[in-house]
């Protein structure tokens, strides 16, 4: 039986669990550049697991593009896992610094006010600057952004989005079977 896929785009994260070794970022990016396809987001790190870094891609996709980048990341030798994780079925936060200007204390005190509201912090503070960081989700922090543009940003470092998902399941449950991954990797 043929697999229906929905072809409307929307926003997927990709988790994907590697190998620690030079050049493997690298790889898994060149994978998607070379399909085509643009990431909307990256960011990799460690995990609970030594020798195992964990890569979180943002792709804006439908099931069809989708389940094909993920089919040819299993393939890469250095993958053991990747999960596809949906709006609903995941946690997405982001980190952001934001300089902004301020030009008298009242403009200060508006800005600390929202920044309380939002429940971000102000990390530096300069006689006509603030910079203000944020952790939450995308939305929550584009709508800080778009209130702090009344007052001038100066500037915005954005982290990339990190994703888990929901619930008790985690990217180690029902994967891909283990032999599935080093079949293939060991044939050579």
């Amino acid at each position: 039986m043929k697999k229906e896929f929905n072809m409307e785009r929307k926003l997927y994260t990709l988790c994907i669990l590697v190998d620690d070794v030079p050049g493997v970022l690298s790889q898994v990016a060149r994978l998607f550049s070379r399909k085509g396809y643009n990431i909307e987001s990256i960011v990799s790190g460690a995990t609970d697991r030594p020798g195992i870094t964990r890569i979180s891609i943002e792709i804006l996709a439908d099931e069809l593009m989708l389940d094909q980048v993920a089919a040819q990341c299993r393939k890469l030798l250095p993958v053991k896992a990747v999960k596809i994780l949906d709006g609903e079925s995941c946690i997405r936060r982001e980190t952001a610094l934001i300089k902004v200007g301020v030009s008298d204390r009242n403009s200060r005190d508006e800005v600390i006010q929202l920044v309380n509201i939002f429940h971000a912090k102000v990390i530096d503070v300069a006689k006509d600057a603030l910079t203000i960081w944020v952790f939450g989700s995308p939305s929550k922090n584009t709508a800080l952004i778009e209130m702090l543009e009344d007052f001038g940003i100066l500037e915005i470092a954005k982290t990339g989005t990190i994703a888990i998902e929901r619930g008790r399941s985690t990217i180690y449950d029902n994967n891909k079977l283990r032999e599935e991954y080093e079949y293939g990797k060991h044939v050579l």
